[in-house]
C-alpha cells in the first residue's frame, strides 16, 4: 500500500475539506492496472512535497457511495483539493510530470 492517507467516508472531510494543505486524492481499486502502476509515482511524489501537499487513496470498491457522491465514473481518477473545493482532476495514468501539473499551481 502506498505511503498516502487511506480516505473513507468518515474521515474524508477531516483529512480533505478541512486540511490546510491541499490534497491530491486517488481514486482507484485492487484490480485497476493504471491504478496499479501510478501508485509507485503517487507515493514518490507524497515523499517528495510531504509538508505542502497531502496524498489521499480511495479504494471505489471499499467506498463506493464516496466514490458516488464525488461523480467518479472512471478509474484512476486523480482530482486536487484546496481549501475543501475541486481545483483540477483527471481521469487516467498520467506521467510524473503530468501529475505535478494538476497541483503544482495550487501549492
Amino acid at each position: 500500500m502506498s505511503s498516502g492517507i487511506t480516505l473513507s467516508s468518515g474521515n474524508f472531510k477531516t483529512e480533505v475539506t478541512d486540511s490546510p494543505i491541499p490534497v491530491l486524492v486517488d481514486f482507484w481499486a485492487a484490480w485497476c492496472a493504471p491504478c496499479k502502476m501510478i501508485s509507485p509515482v503517487l507515493d514518490q511524489i507524497a515523499d517528495e512535497y510531504s509538508g505542502k501537499l497531502k496524498l489521499g487513496k480511495v479504494n471505489v470498491d471499499e467506498e463506493a457511495a464516496l466514490a458516488e457522491q464525488h461523480a467518479i465514473t472512471s478509474i484512476p481518477t486523480l482530482v486536487v483539493y484546496k481549501g475543501g473545493q475541486i481545483v483540477n482532476q483527471h481521469s487516467g495514468a498520467l506521467p510524473k510530470q503530468e501529475i505535478e501539473k494538476l497541483f503544482k499551481a495550487h501549492l
